[in-house]
């Protein structure tokens, strides 16, 4: 019996932010995955290695972690004042399930210098030294991110000294403007879209808990870790190791997708595995990170974990973290509350990895809250690049 060679598909795997991922050009996939749909999906499987129910991506070139199994894919934009356009795709790890629904704000600081290194930003708008503006079109949710992408000698500059808790050794600093965050177009618009800034969600098992559900940067259920009982000050294991805590969480995420509008019945809560994402807040305290860095209350405003694919992540979603931001310049919200109840336009939060800061600035319009802008900063890196190889499919 004779099988079919295996293809090869130009890509690059890149770090970006506390995240990694294969990152495609739209032209350089094969014919049939130039268009969205089910031949797409079976592709990028398939070079993450997904589905597999080992969870260990042995076969592909995921993580198994949602930090880890994750594709991009880059064209040239055609949208005015665009440069190019960012379609971001979350593999499931053991499900035959590819997630269209949100943005990575972690690998949107490697798309801009990938896009500098592929010819897709006019050479004209790279300076031979300094900083290039790279204006990305975030195809999934309708949305523009700016890119501040450091250049020398014409290429882009990925070797620094900024460092970013959850990532083990120093990069150049990305910077990012998340523009008007808060709107979600087809997710409904509003910022807040149940018109409040905390509601009391009905879980079964927990009863009413207090939450604050934001539509910026990405769809995001703000509870309170003192109604779960939890600190705030946890790391991965106390999660990620109790069968009862993870379903708790995803009761908690379906429940308030139903809430938030996304789905209209918690069943439907298993094929949106990427949104929305649950986070729990707490006041500061000292913690040890998981790097075994002492996180002191005094460095930080606000503790923060989050869900990512049904698991506590290991730092922080840059999506989440503009989520974190938005929140917290609301003043009543749940991670405002957290933080001390002040007018902010930044704060530094505590993940499990360390700590990070990101600003937002928010007003109120006719009676709605509304964010033009989110500001972090993250790192990446190129950490290969070629052929990947797949059996055709």
């Amino acid at each position: 019996m004779s099988f079919a060679p295996q293809i090869r598909v130009p890509a690059t795997y890149i770090r970006g932010g506390t995240s990694k991922g294969v990152f495609f050009l739209l032209d350089e996939l094969p014919e049939y995955a130039q268009q969205p749909g089910p031949a797409r999906d079976r592709l990028l499987m398939r070079v993450i290695g997904s589905p597999d129910p080992y969870a260990k991506h042995t076969d592909g070139m995921g993580g198994a972690t949602s930090s880890t199994s994750k594709t991009v894919i880059i064209s040239k934009s055609t949208r005015p004042d665009h440069d190019i356009d960012y379609l971001f795709g979350q593999v499931s790890i053991d499900k035959a399930f590819v997630d269209w629904s949100g943005n990575c704000g972690n690998l949107s600081s490697a798309v801009g210098g990938f896009a500098v290194s592929k010819g897709l930003v006019d050479a004209a708008r790279v300076p031979g030294n300094g900083v290039c503006v790279v204006r990305i079109w975030q195809a999934n949710i309708g949305k523009t991110i700016i890119a501040h992408v450091p250049v020398t000698g014409g290429e882009v500059q990925e070797t620094g000294d900024f460092e970013l808790d959850g990532v083990t050794f120093p990069a150049a600093e990305v910077k990012l403007e998340f523009m008007d965050p808060a709107d979600d177009g087809d997710e409904g618009g509003a910022m807040f879209p149940t018109g409040q800034v905390v509601d009391q969600l009905e879980v079964p098992g927990l009863g009413s808990i207090s939450a604050t559900f934001i539509n910026a940067g990405i769809p995001t259920i703000f509870v309170n870790a003192s109604d779960i009982g939890y600190t705030g000050a946890e790391l991965q294991e106390t999660v990620n190791e109790s069968s009862s805590a993870l379903a708790m969480f995803e009761s908690i995420r379906s429940h308030g997708a139903v809430k938030m509008g996304l789905i209209s019945d918690v069943s439907e809560a298993i094929t949106r595995q990427h949104t929305p994402k649950v986070a729990f807040v707490a006041p500061p305290r000292d913690y040890v990170a998981s790097s075994g860095k002492t996180v002191s209350a005094s460095d930080v405003d606000l503790l923060v974990r989050a869900m990512s694919m049904g698991k506590l992540h290991h730092a922080m979603m840059g999506t989440a973290a503009v989520a974190i931001g938005a929140a917290a310049a609301v003043p009543g919200t749940l991670v405002n509350l957290a933080a001390g109840g002040d007018d902010r336009t930044e704060v530094v939060f505590g993940h499990p990895s360390g700590t990070l800061r990101v600003g937002a600035v928010a007003e109120q319009v006719n009676g709605e809250w509304l964010v033009k802008k989110a500001i972090m900063s993250r790192s990446a890196r190129v950490l290969m690049e070629g052929w990947v190889r797949v059996p055709d499919i």
